[in-house]
């Protein structure tokens, strides 16, 4: 009896031990939080969630004008932005390559070909088969022109960070100037969106802030983008519409599939009923 006394209370010292040692690491792991991004309101959020095509018109005008001249999109291609759901879709279109629109904003870009008759190197107008030009040639290249920090591709960036379109419109719309206290490095930005752990950087009163740093500048500013549908020209505008986008081009075919998982569920939901009421039917009047 004495022993196994004695063995429940070291078994109680060694929780109790543990349980101080959760208790005092807990601030140094709040310390590399990054904020929990706000909610952007999507339209295309829940199983029955569908993309605005003016909001994704609008994200990719964004896009293109202000986070292209950084930021490729090495997995998209021009006529897929003409695919059913997507910014430019019209459902009177031959197909997504001979789409009007598409069309129009391949050519304006040039890209790399080779000559068919001499095998030069050439550039040439885009066409709706081209993939999205890179700003530059290669990563190295990319690292060099930004300080080292090579900007992200943004093909399957809503897929690649937790909460997806709504970190990004957080972390777009979230700059803010850093507490005072805070020790910035040369090149790098707060930004309370941001993971990072800022306890080695932090001199100021109080508990470490949130977020961390990024070596990204805001890129958008209220007026930096016309819109042509009245929607209001400002950073938080832009961070919604451009997030919708970027979530549209993580997945394109994201609404197809929340349709079709409709329907299975409805098929199942019926070929439950029918099978139930079989069995009832079958095995009535029959003990079992």
């Amino acid at each position: 009896m004495t022993l196994k006394t004695n063995t429940m209370k070291k078994t109680l010292v060694m929780i109790a031990a543990a349980a101080g040692l959760a208790l005092a690491a807990s601030p140094a792991l709040a310390a590399g939080e990054a904020k929990h991004p706000r909610s952007g309101g999507f339209s295309f959020e829940g199983p029955f969630g569908s993309f605005d095509q003016g909001q994704l018109q609008r994200g990719y005008k964004v896009y293109r004008e202000v986070c292209s001249a950084c930021h490729g999109m090495n997995l998209m291609y021009f006529r897929t932005l003409a695919e059913p759901g997507g910014p430019f879709y019209d459902s009177h279109q031959e197909n997504p390559a001979a789409n009007r629109f598409v069309k129009v904003l391949a050519a304006e870009v040039q890209v790399p070909d080779i000559d068919s008759e001499t095998g030069e190197p050439i550039m040439r107008d885009g066409i709706a088969a081209d993939r999205f030009p890179n700003p530059y040639p290669n990563a190295v290249a990319a690292a060099a022109a930004n300080g080292g920090a090579a900007p992200p591709d943004l093909s399957v960036m809503a897929k690649a960070r937790h909460d997806g379109a709504n970190y990004i419109y957080s972390l777009l719309s979230g700059y803010k100037a850093a507490p005072a206290g805070l020790q910035i490095l040369p090149g790098q930005n707060y930004n309370p969106y941001m993971a990072g752990d800022l306890t080695p950087f932090w001199t100021g009163e109080g508990p470490v802030p949130y977020g961390g740093f990024i070596a990204m500048a805001a890129p958008l500013r209220d007026g930096q983008v016309t819109y042509d549908d009245g929607s209001a020209q400002t950073v938080d505008q832009y961070s919604k519409d451009v997030a919708a986008y970027i979530a549209w081009a993580s997945d394109p075919k994201q609404v197809q599939r929340k349709q079709a998982g409709v329907g299975v569920m409805v098929f199942l939901f019926l070929f439950a009923g029918i099978t139930y009421m079989s069995y009832r039917r079958i095995w009535k009047g029959v003990a079992h």
